[in-house]
């Protein structure tokens, strides 16, 4: 299955929906698709500059390494030489804070990632599981 430009509006949609049910600080909300385009990106009024490049980061990183960035970031606790190289290895282009939620398929194939910034990352990364399941889509599993 592939991941589409409706369903990733869907996504974008639930999880700001999400964000303002809870009051959240504003938000910006990027959906990737398995290669690491840009499917779609919304950012909300009065979010911070750097939020689109933190919230591409966080998708981009869990397509990367193929996990959630609360996973990444647990494992950057105990790895803290490899992450850094990481990092560097790849320019930055990574963030270890919950919000980075790989998208699977029915067949539990990863089809795409979300990544959402803008508050704190496990209020961020609820906003981009209701995002999934807004758009009737499964997130990765803890692992």
């Amino acid at each position: 299955m592939t991941l589409t430009l409706a369903q990733a509006r869907q996504i974008i949609d639930g999880a700001l929906a999400e964000a303002r049910t809870r009051n959240m600080q504003p938000l910006a909300v990027i959906v990737l698709d398995r290669g690491g385009h840009p499917v779609v990106f919304a950012r909300e009024d009065r979010a911070s500059l750097f939020r689109f490049d933190i919230a591409r980061a966080k998708a981009k990183g869990a397509l990367g390494m193929g996990v959630n960035t609360r996973q990444l970031a647990e494992r950057a606790k105990e790895n803290q030489a490899f992450f850094a190289s990481l990092s560097a290895v790849i320019k930055g282009d990574i963030a270890f804070s919950p919000g980075g939620v790989l998208i699977y398929d029915a067949a539990q194939d990863i089809i795409g990632a979300v990544g959402v910034s803008g508050d704190v990352g496990d209020l961020d990364e609820a906003c981009a599981l209701a995002g999934l399941a807004c758009a009737g889509l499964g997130a990765a599993q803890s692992s």
